[in-house]
């Protein structure tokens, strides 16, 4: 019993492992039919070449798996015996045992401790073999990419295997049965090379309306059932050219850079027109997106900008670089230079991120200089696109903006110290050299910028009636000690202390005191509250400096020199420019008392001639209403027919494909009346319609309004009129 369990576990590992490696074995026969199946989707049977390829690839995958079905039905329960054995050594490579009748006791019983251990083991419970299946998933993944790749190649990459369907010339004109008319083409192939700056090789064309690369070269190949008398190519307008005799056919080569609409004539015979359209070699794309247009660095800003821009051309750029103009001085001694940064572009991709930072300190700019830039750049062909003009302009602190509109600038206050440009720059300055000074040098230059950045609060505290320090830091006050020292024999007339009834105590609230800080009114109060709060960002900073930390100190230094430059635009008076004014005309003494008689009127006379617009195409108009009236036409009124045409075959040529069938019923016409046959109403019809489609609209002429009353409305108006 024992020994028959056993052998059903060895069969039923088996049917796992033949089910599991048939699995693989699929899944590697599908990745070698899915390149196969993506060639015939793609092209059908259009192509015999690539068709037979895909039948041939799509029967290997079916041959592939057959073969392996065919291997793994020949796995017995010996092999699955053999791997337990080789799994499992507590089996002590007995397990073929189970598979044989054992011909002594001693075989017996070993049969029956292996079934004891199999069955005790389970290996139909877990999984007893190991797949590689790596291989498989990557080789699947593959294929599908390469199927992909298959599903959206362009049909020009293929031009030497691609099919395509016959292309067959149309002859609307059918003179009279002739030795000439016997003669047809039984092929076309035209043949399109792109110009170099393409990058694209050369392919076949669909059809005979044609849609090229510009500067591209056409090549003709007509294969005729018998010899012709004359083969002629003839573009619309154009003298016509003759196919050249090429072995047992004719050849016409050209290269186009202009649309137009061509015919083939056989023997006389000429073919329906065919669009030729140019396909423009557009210049290059330039979209910045940083900087803004107008960029201001102000002072303490890092002296550098990004510039963040994507170029991209139709066949792939060739070049691309910055031109940059920096800008230096003022009034008449500017001076300009002109220098030209690179992109890193390299190659010659269709599209390009540019994403450059510009060092400003690097181009020789300082505080007060403009750097004008534009980005340029070149495609293969001839295209070539700037961008506009861009300004980075560092802030100068040193310099006032004036303006001399129509008003000129008053400071009503003294000039400014601008000291605290200098304490930001030796600051830096301090902060540059601090790994090559001593420690003690390093504290002194910071403890002396210190003292520089007070002087500079205290001069500027003045504007605000402080005598010292007064109502700066987080104090409120000076200290005690210096307090002390500012005493009643000090010069600024302190009343008497402990005399309140003097002169000076009884005037003092009455009295508006412009040497206080509160009582200060040489500024509005908007301006006022600025420079507190620049004094504000001073006594911060030098704070820090006297604390040996000027790198904390640096900004605080920065926002006290922008408080300061608002300030000093605050505080800008304007008056307007006096000049000289005339002084009023006497009216009663010079009024109507000049001598015209040498005054002669202008006179302006311009013969203008106006040309009428399609005068063919209105000539045709008036033929076809006669002929409508009467239903007759002479073979001559064919030549105004076929003017007309050339006029709506230029319209054609600005709109491709728009007139092509219009343009086929004009020849059916001409031929009709060459040949004095009924004409075609169909193709008058339409011929008419496409005629005054083509025209102008007609300029509108003045109408007499009409307007038609109900009887009510009548006797509305009769009632009103009544009363």
């Amino acid at each position: 019993m024992a020994v028959e369990q056993s052998i059903s576990i060895l069969r039923r590992i088996r049917s796992r492992y033949v089910q599991a490696k048939l699995g693989l074995y699929g899944l590697q026969a599908l990745a070698i039919a899915a390149i196969g199946a993506a060639i015939l989707y793609k092209w059908r049977f259009d192509v015999p070449a690539l068709t037979f390829a895909a039948g041939a690839i799509l029967v290997s995958a079916a041959l592939y798996l057959a073969l392996r079905w065919r291997q793994l039905r020949q796995t017995d329960l010996f092999q699955v015996a053999r791997h337990l054995n080789r799994r499992y050594p507590q089996l002590e490579d007995s397990t073929e045992l189970l598979l044989q009748e054992p011909q002594h006791l001693l075989g017996q019983l070993q049969q029956q401790k292996t079934a004891a251990v199999l069955l005790a083991l389970h290996p139909e419970k877990e999984k007893s073999y190991t797949l590689r299946s790596t291989a498989t998933y990557a080789a699947l993944g593959l294929a599908l990419v390469v199927s992909a790749g298959i599903l959206y190649l362009p049909a020009a990459l293929l031009p030497s295997v691609v099919a395509h369907e016959k292309m067959q010339v149309q002859f609307p004109d059918a003179p009279p049965a002739t030795a000439d008319t016997t003669v047809t083409i039984n092929q076309t192939d035209i043949t399109i090379t792109p110009p170099a700056y393409t990058g694209k090789p050369a392919y076949k064309a669909q059809g005979l309306n044609l849609r090229i690369e510009e500067g591209a070269t056409v090549s003709w190949r007509i294969q005729t059932s018998k010899p012709a008398r004359r083969l002629q190519w003839e573009l619309n307008g154009q003298p016509p050219v003759a196919f050249r005799k090429v072995g047992e056919g004719y050849a016409f080569s050209r290269a186009f850079s202009t649309p137009g609409l061509y015919t083939i004539t056989l023997n006389g015979r000429r073919s329906a027109f065919y669009t030729l359209e140019i396909i423009p070699d557009e210049a290059p794309v330039i979209r910045i997106t940083k900087p803004a247009q107008y960029t201001d660095i102000r002072f303490g800003d890092p002296q550098r900008f990004t510039l963040q821009a994507q170029l991209s051309d139709d066949y792939g750029l060739r070049e691309a670089n910055i031109v940059a103009t920096v800008a230096k001085g003022s009034g008449e001694a500017v001076t300009f230079k002109e220098q030209k940064l690179s992109l890193g572009f390299s190659g010659s991709g269709r599209s390009f991120t540019a994403n450059k930072t510009v060092d400003l300190k690097a181009l020789g700019m300082t505080y007060g200089d403009e750097l004008y830039f534009y980005v340029q750049a070149w495609d293969k062909h001839r295209g070539y696109t700037r961008s506009e003009t861009y300004l980075v302009q560092l802030e100068d602190t040193a310099l006032a903006v004036a303006d001399f509109d129509m008003a000129m600038s008053v400071n009503p206050v003294p000039a400014y110290f601008r000291s605290q440009r200098q304490i930001i720059i030796d600051t830096e300055k301090l902060l540059a050299e601090q790994k090559s000074i001593s420690a003690a040098a390093f504290e002194e230059r910071s403890n002396t910028i210190g003292v520089d950045q007070k002087l500079l609060r205290l001069r500027y505290g003045k504007f605000l009636g402080e005598e010292a320090a007064s109502g700066i830091g987080p104090g409120g006050g000076i200290p005690v000690a210096e307090e002390a020292a500012h005493t009643a024999d000090d010069g600024h007339d302190h009343a008497p202390a402990g005399n309140p009834n003097s002169a000076d105590a009884l005037l003092d609230p009455y009295i508006h005191k412009h040497d206080q800080e509160d009582e200060a009114t040489i500024f509005e109060p908007a301006v006022k509250a600025k420079l507190k709060g620049a004094l504000a960002q001073m006594w911060e900073a030098e704070l820090r400096l006297r604390t040996y930390k000027p790198r904390e100190a640096l900004p605080y230094e920065y926002k006290a020199l922008r408080m300061l430059k608002d300030v000093q635009q605050s505080t800008r008076a304007y008056v307007a420019k006096t000049g000289f004014e005339v002084p009023p005309f006497k009216e009663p003494e010079l009024r109507l008392t000049g001598e015209l008689d040498k005054i002669t009127p202008l006179a302006d006379n311009q013969a203008i001639k106006t040309t009428e617009q399609l005068p063919h195409t209105r000539a045709a108009l008036a033929w076809l209403a006669h002929y409508k009236q009467t239903g007759k036409y002479k073979a001559t009124d064919a030549q105004v027919l076929e003017k007309a045409g050339q006029e709506l075959a230029s319209q054609a040529l600005q709109q491709a494909g728009s007139n092509l069938r219009t343009l086929q019923e004009v020849r059916t016409i001409i031929s009709d009346m060459q040949n004095n046959r009924k004409l075609c109403a169909s193709c008058l019809m339409a011929v008419e319609r496409a005629w005054v489609a083509l025209l102008p609209p007609a300029a509108p002429t003045p109408q007499q309004h009409t307007t038609t009353r109900s009887p009510l409305a009548k006797e509305y108006q009769k009632r009103l009129h009544e009363k």
